[in-house]
């Protein structure tokens, strides 16, 4: 009984989390999709924020944003952050203030009806094909050249142990970040996966506290793109420190049925 009542729970709040997600999207989706034609994309970087708040709240989670030295609104710069949820990106639009631009896989932008909004107001980028790469950089650097800060997922994909340990960091977010002359602030977010972890196949919302952490500003001012490994590494470091020990673990599907035992294999005798 115990099982079935967890079983019925993990799927009502999995039910109320997506309604809550999904709704503000259907009620501005004719504004969103105006704007993102219009190219109204401050206009629309703050619906989005508004509908990252709104559906966070309404999930009744406890949520902590620690920023350690906090930014200048106007200051333009390159935020760097683990990946391990899909509600990574809602975590950010919370947290980060100002006009951002977005750095995400191509693939969001095949997501159907909310997809080619997102494509035309943020950076796409085909990780497998190096003329994207190079074309998604262009434009992160022409963003932050109009004043408009990057947000950029160094690893390139969901780590598949998120929360533990972070794919292999690429260069291109910390060149960029020396070409520019800007800021880099690492940003770590330990428990995300917790609440959606990213599994093929399967839709899983578990009741989890959310927590954020903004670390200090790194100036790249007087830096060449030959220190672009060092910083990375020591982003790296910087981002891993803040990672907890509840965070390890991917949360275990839910289900109904009793576990069978497993019947022991009986040894052959040997000859």
């Amino acid at each position: 009984m115990r099982r079935l009542i967890r079983y019925i729970g993990h799927r009502l709040y999995t039910t109320w989390a997506t309604f809550w997600f999904v709704l503000p999207f259907v009620l501005t989706y004719p504004l969103q999709w105006l704007m993102s034609r219009q190219k109204w994309h401050r206009q629309l970087h703050s619906i989005n924020r508004g509908w990252s708040i709104f559906s966070i709240r309404m999930w009744g989670v406890p949520v902590t944003i620690i920023k350690k030295k906090p930014l200048p609104a106007d200051q333009t710069c390159v935020y760097v952050a683990n990946h391990g949820s899909y509600i990574d990106i809602l975590m950010l639009f919370k947290a980060i203030p100002g006009f951002l631009n977005m750095v995400g896989k191509s693939d969001l932008a095949e997501v159907p009806v909310w997809g080619s909004i997102f494509g035309n107001t943020y950076i796409t980028v085909n990780r497998n094909s190096a003329v994207s790469r190079g074309r998604s950089m262009v434009e992160a650097r022409r963003s932050l050249e109009a004043g408009r800060s990057v947000v950029i997922f160094p690893e390139g994909t969901i780590s598949p142990k998120a929360g533990e340990e972070m794919v292999p960091f690429k260069e291109g977010a910390f060149q960029l970040a020396i070409a520019t002359g800007v800021p880099i602030v690492p940003i770590t977010m330990p428990l995300n996966h917790k609440f959606m972890p990213s599994i093929k196949g399967s839709l899983r919302v578990r009741y989890s506290p959310l927590r954020l952490v903004m670390h200090e500003p790194i100036p790249t001012a007087g830096l060449t793109l030959a220190d672009a490994p060092e910083l990375k590494d020591r982003v790296y470091a910087i981002i891993a420190s803040e990672f907890l020990p509840e965070g390890a673990g991917i949360p275990e599907p839910s289900t109904w049925r009793k576990p069978q035992p497993q019947k022991e294999e009986m040894a052959l005798p040997t000859s």
